[in-house]
């Protein structure tokens, strides 16, 4: 069975072809800011607009308003006209909803990650092409398919210094047959960032923790850099490289667990916990290590990854008291604290790791 499957990597571009890209992202950024403020002046005019009306209009007009951007590719700016439109599909989408959503707001240099999209990409092993400035070198090889069908648009950003590539490719996956009975129970956690029902307890990396003192030394260099000064732009850089590296740390750790959780240990259930996440970082106790840890995303990658492998993922009831009950009796221990990482039933005076207890009464919900 073919799927289209999404892949990100990291690209190594020359001189040359960096400076391209800052040219392509400038572009898909004017295009975007001009069309957003088009539709404003049309809206308070009394006058309907379209994306691919406001396309052709563009298209008149850009010799005049911006001829540099002739020579750029065209899916770029088409790109952008079409990021626009699902912006505003997706402000009415919550309106109607009931919701609060925020307008489309202008895109700025400085606080947007430069990013654009191109078509007709081609991969082969080591490099890719595109649409303008030709080969470019992947840092990554074998990683996305060099054969089959690739997405419509393939879309580069600049992270912290660095480009990658993100682009859909046809993969080759063969229907999930699971025929497992075991089921596992996964408890989150700060000390340990899971602890498994099977015994498997995977350590929080911390990595926001580690980081905070060159980040705290860094902020002070740059607060007292002259704010645009060049000085002040390495600062910068500095700060940016040491946030993607304490962001790459936090997402290795959270895959790791995710792809043991499914692919490896590979149960027919995995039961995890409807945690109040938000509830939880307004305790300012506890709010910057729940941040570090990065739960929503955990409980995110292991819901797609369950898919792949055709493992059925439950969702314990979020009043469920995992850590207080005990898992050989099923006695609760009303005066467990946070505090507590050893589980004493009043009961039969079991002892037990806290994490690991839970984890068992996870599992049990679905035996």
């Amino acid at each position: 069975m073919k799927v289209l499957k999404a892949y990100k990597t990291a690209l190594d571009p020359n001189d040359k072809q960096i400076t391209f890209f800052r040219q392509c992202a400038g572009a898909a950024r004017y295009v975007y800011n001009w069309a957003l403020a088009d539709r404003q002046e049309r809206y308070k005019a009394g006058l309907k607009t379209s994306h691919n009306e406001q396309k052709v209009r563009f298209n008149a007009l850009k010799r005049e308003l911006c001829p540099w951007i002739v020579e750029l590719p065209y899916a770029v700016l088409e790109k952008a006209f079409a990021d626009l439109d699902t912006a505003y599909k997706n402000f009415f989408r919550r309106v109607k909803a009931g919701q609060t959503p925020g307008f489309p707001k202008f895109k700025s240099k400085k606080c947007n990650a430069a990013h654009f999209s191109v078509r007709n990409v081609k991969v082969e092993a080591g490099q890719v092409r595109l649409t303008g400035i030709g080969w470019v070198r992947l840092h990554e090889h074998g990683y996305i398919p060099t054969e089959g069908e690739y997405g419509v648009y393939a879309t580069i950003s600049e992270r912290a210094g660095r480009w990658y590539i993100s682009i859909l490719a046809e993969t080759e996956v063969d229907e999930p047959i699971n025929e497992s009975t075991d089921i596992l129970g996964v408890d989150l956690g700060i000390k340990s960032l899971a602890t498994c029902s099977d015994g498997k307890v995977f350590d929080n990396p911390k990595a926001l923790y580690k980081a905070e003192r060159k980040l705290k030394r860094l902020q002070r260099e740059l607060s007292r850099r002259t704010k645009g000064g060049k000085n002040w732009l390495k600062t910068k850089a500095k700060l940016q490289r040491v946030h993607a590296k304490v962001s790459n740390i936090r997402q290795h750790a959270l895959h790791q667990v995710s792809h043991y959780v499914t692919a490896i240990a590979k149960p027919k259930v995995v039961v995890l916990e409807d945690l109040n996440v938000q509830g939880m970082t307004s305790n300012h106790h506890l709010a910057k290590a729940v941040s570090d840890v990065g739960m929503y995303e955990l409980r995110r990658q292991i819901e797609y990854k369950a898919k792949w492998y055709g493992v059925k993922v439950m969702v314990a009831d979020r009043w469920y008291p995992s850590s207080k009950t005990c898992s050989e009796c099923g006695a609760t221990n009303q005066l467990l604290t946070l505090s507590d990482r050893t589980f004493v039933c009043p009961a039969c005076g079991c002892i037990i790791d806290r994490d690991y207890n839970a984890a068992l009464n996870l599992a049990s919900l679905a035996a």
